[in-house]
């Protein structure tokens, strides 16, 4: 263990009064201060905010573990907590310590022989779960819904900050976003990000949805698009959900726009060397793409 690892491994212990074997760090995927650990007779996951963050948005551990809490009361797959703190107690920093699932990345998943639609079929079931929980049982009920002016203004501030000459077209996409937006229903709780990065399966179903940070209370079909743009054929989700097909597609533009901004903006972040990340190099044609895409879909083009 690192310095710093051996530092959480102690702050951490001295938290939940047990011994911590040890304190290893996730190298999957993108979700920052992520760690294995190592108890006596079974295995957690640590999630921290970045040294010296603000404790809001992404970086609102304690915010997630209520979410995570809430819905594993349910009986969503979501990891139950384990321990968590809104003090800044570990390494200096509020934590939330959740169960190790026994699970697979997707990957995995499909490298053993599952098929991918067994997985999409698993996951529209769980999201149906999800936004069927009541809103005061959410975690987060208290909270204000995310208007869909809010939702396109939310990701509009990450678009400015991306590298200039990727996103010469998104004002326009933008623009029309702003312009066209459907009618909003009932408010549900929505993850936000997802899609099979964030879940891990068992036996060709769901096990476990992760990675909550930018979850809020908005409209259904955000989620629903997520999972449409990479994994499922729209026009089936649409049809399931009994979706206006007139909305669907500006939801389906709106995703492109967000995933457009988040890689821009992580791209950005990378360049700058304030979050490494060769990866995002490797996306500068998809965030082009994404933005084209958006645009066909408010113009009447198929993308």
């Amino acid at each position: 263990m690192s310095e710093a690892e051996e530092r959480i491994r102690n702050d951490l212990a001295g938290q939940i009064k047990e011994p911590v074997r040890t304190i290893r760090a996730i190298p999957e995927g993108h979700s920052g201060f992520t760690y294995w650990v190592e108890l006596e007779g079974r295995r957690g996951v640590l999630r921290l905010p970045p040294p010296g963050a603000r404790i809001a948005g992404p970086a609102d551990i304690p915010r997630q573990a209520r979410i995570m809490a809430a819905l594993h009361a349910e009986g969503l797959p979501v990891p139950a907590v384990l321990a968590t703190s809104t003090d800044p107690v570990v390494d200096g920093r509020p934590y939330v310590l959740m169960e190790a699932v026994d699970g697979s990345r997707v990957e995995q998943a499909i490298d053993s022989g599952v098929d991918p639609s067994r997985l999409a079929a698993s996951a529209v079931e769980v999201l149906r779960r999800i936004q069927a929980v009541p809103r005061e049982r959410t975690g987060i009920g208290a909270e204000e819904a995310m208007s869909l002016e809010g939702e396109v203004n939310r990701w509009r501030w990450l678009m400015d900050r991306a590298p200039s000459e990727l996103i010469t077209r998104a004002p326009r996409l933008a623009e029309l976003l702003a312009e066209r937006q459907p009618p909003p229903g009932r408010p549900v709780l929505v993850h936000g990000d997802y899609h099979f990065g964030n879940m891990l399966f068992n036996a060709g179903r769901v096990a476990a949805v992760v990675d909550w940070e930018i979850a809020e209370l908005g409209q259904p079909l955000l989620d629903v698009c997520c999972i449409s743009l990479s994994h499922i054929d729209p026009d089936v989700v649409r049809g399931a959900y009994g979706a206006d097909e007139d909305d669907f597609r500006w939801y389906l533009a709106l995703t492109n726009f967000k995933y457009a901004a988040i890689f821009g903006y992580n791209l950005m972040l990378h360049r700058r060397g304030k979050r490494p990340d060769p990866s995002y190099e490797q996306r500068t044609e998809t965030i082009v793409e994404l933005i084209d895409q958006g645009l066909g879909l408010l113009s009447g083009r198929n993308p």
